[in-house]
């Protein structure tokens, strides 16, 4: 009779599929269960991608405006192009006729400023303020308008220039 070392573990007939890993045959072995006969081949881990996963809702392909708006809104940009538009759109917006003789010149700390063509251009559209004002909120709500100021076209000044003199200069001789 041939006699075993009881130090060295008993040869394992040779198995005909893959072995599973050696974890998994000690918990295997630990619990008293038997390998089954599955593949145990290692599997990849399935990662979750939600972003990329095929039919979901940021797989499809978005539209251009939608794009540009979240491009505007992330960088801050809604208000200057919103009073970009508004100056572009000064035509639509308060009538071609009146367009014709004014033009928004500036938009600085929710002030309007619009040069007219005559002080009695500036006039009439002081009275339809309340009509503008209510488009411009209206169409360009984002452009942050609170006021507007219609003035006059500009007239030479007898206060600047080479020949200027202190005090009241020449308007005391027009007796």
């Amino acid at each position: 009779m041939p006699m075993t070392d009881p130090q060295q573990p008993a040869a394992r007939p040779a198995a005909t599929g893959p072995q599973p890993p050696e974890t998994v045959a000690t918990y295997l072995r630990l619990r008293g269960l038997k390998p089954s006969s599955k593949n145990w081949k290692r599997r990849k881990r399935i990662q979750v991608d939600d972003d990329n996963a095929p039919f979901s809702k940021g797989r499809d392909p978005g539209m251009l405006g939608d794009v540009l708006a979240k491009l505007t809104k992330d960088s801050g940009w809604e208000k200057t192009l919103a009073a970009e538009d508004l100056v572009r759109q000064w035509a639509e917006l308060a009538g071609s006729d009146t367009a014709k003789h004014s033009e928004p010149v500036s938009l600085e700390r929710g002030v309007l400023t619009v040069k007219c063509d005559s002080t009695a251009w500036a006039k009439n559209l002081q009275f339809m303020r309340a009509v503008i004002m209510t488009e411009i909120g209206n169409r360009y709500p984002d452009a942050g308008v609170v006021n507007i100021r219609f003035i006059g076209p500009d007239v030479p000044s007898w206060k600047w220039g080479p020949r200027v003199v202190p005090g009241r200069g020449p308007r005391d001789t027009y007796g």
